[in-house]
């Protein structure tokens, strides 16, 4: 079985989704151009509207969704490398916030990690319950090093129909590099060379 068939057979897909954005500059003059992407998969929620002790069927299989999500956003980057991830999730209204977690823990993570290339720093997440629409901003850190302030942002997604009341929708954001005209100091990405 091909894994786009078994993440089909795991999860009730019913829609992806993607966005990117490319930023020249912030009120600054132009310089390297910074580009932000997001991924992002709606699923049924098996457990909505009920409350279920064993939430392991949503976690066990997630490292398909984990790298499905991954290429899918880096691909959106144009073949440029992933220097930061995040990822997090919506759970519709008659779900829970512990559906989106039990979708994107350490297995969902080492699969995202996998699929853009790796990644040794610990990946930003978010998790909320919300009705079809609502935004959810993706935090973003540096992937091999989580102090790099110069790493910190986010990426605002909606998706206009979902999740709807018994959906889950998952997402992750990738980035090519830290904050457009960044000057707050703080750990560089050139310090991790000299580990």
């Amino acid at each position: 079985m091909t894994e786009e068939k078994e993440l089909y057979a795991a999860y009730d897909v019913r829609c992806w989704y993607a966005a990117a954005q490319e930023v020249l500059h912030d009120t600054g003059n132009p310089g390297e151009t910074l580009i932000k992407a997001a991924a992002a998969v709606v699923i049924r929620n098996p457990y909505a509207g009920k409350f279920v002790s064993d939430l392991s069927p949503l976690t066990k299989p997630s490292a398909l969704l984990g790298r499905a999500l991954g290429r899918r956003a880096a691909a959106l980057l144009g073949g440029r490398p992933v220097h930061s991830y995040g990822k997090g999730g919506i759970a519709g209204v008659n779900g829970e916030q512990e559906h989106v977690v039990a979708c994107v823990t350490t297995i969902f993570g080492d699969a995202l990690r996998e699929a853009v290339g790796g990644g040794e720093a610990w990946i930003s997440s978010v998790s909320k319950t919300a009705a079809a629409g609502a935004q959810i901003d993706i935090p973003l850190a540096h992937k091999d090093e989580l102090f790099i302030r110069s790493h910190y942002d986010a990426m605002t997604i909606a998706v206009p129909d979902s999740p709807r009341p018994g959906e889950i929708l998952i997402c992750v954001a990738v980035a090519t590099g830290g904050r457009v005209h960044e000057r707050v100091g703080g750990k560089k990405v050139e310090e991790l060379a000299k580990k």
